[in-house]
């Protein structure tokens, strides 16, 4: 089964900036292919995690936090559905899947809202093996609560949104269909 690679902290906000699909195209070795501007990449050929981080960190002119998770478990995820019954619609309100470098026990067990008291930026309502989920504000301020969610998780996390989580099974169940 395909690898699904998720770089953490690049291109935001000006910050570690560089294109994703130079970097897909420098790793063709791996059949890598890029999903988008936020360092997300499917791996479809069988390869080591610690080659294909070196290979990774090798290209990149920064160092960078790399969170790699089996192709099944981004489908598990995604036929979980855990936004079912709750309103997409809104266009203030963006749903997320942060992804945990390693599963682990949150120090703080869902649900929960960050800040605790006063108007919310983020709510985190579950956690299904190393993936949190949850909604934010679509707010400048909403990227300094999702920062946070690390030290209330217990560990390293990227974020994005469950549209890219989508997209991800959408293309992973396609591959194994071609397979």
């Amino acid at each position: 089964m395909a690898l699904v690679v998720f770089l953490k902290g690049i291109n935001v906000g000006g910050h570690r900036t560089f294109r994703p699909s130079i970097l897909a195209k420098r790793l063709k070795r791996f059949g890598t292919i890029n999903i988008g501007a936020t360092g997300t990449f499917i791996i479809p050929k069988s390869v080591g995690r610690v080659p294909l981080r070196k290979a990774i960190r090798r290209l990149l002119p920064f160092d960078v936090d790399i969170v790699i998770c089996e192709g099944q478990e981004i489908l598990g995820l995604a036929s979980r559905n855990p936004f079912a019954g709750q309103r997409s619609s809104r266009h203030d309100i963006v749903q997320f899947v942060s992804i945990q470098a390693k599963r682990q026990r949150p120090r703080c067990a869902p649900p929960f809202t960050v800040p605790t008291s006063g108007r919310w930026y983020v709510k985190v309502f579950a956690q299904y093996k190393r993936f949190v989920i949850g909604v934010h504000r679509r707010e400048m301020r909403a990227i300094e609560y999702l920062g946070q969610l690390e030290k209330l998780v217990g560990g390293p996390i990227t974020t994005r949104s469950w549209t890219t989580i989508l997209t991800l099974a959408r293309l992973l169940e396609a591959q194994s269909s071609d397979s």
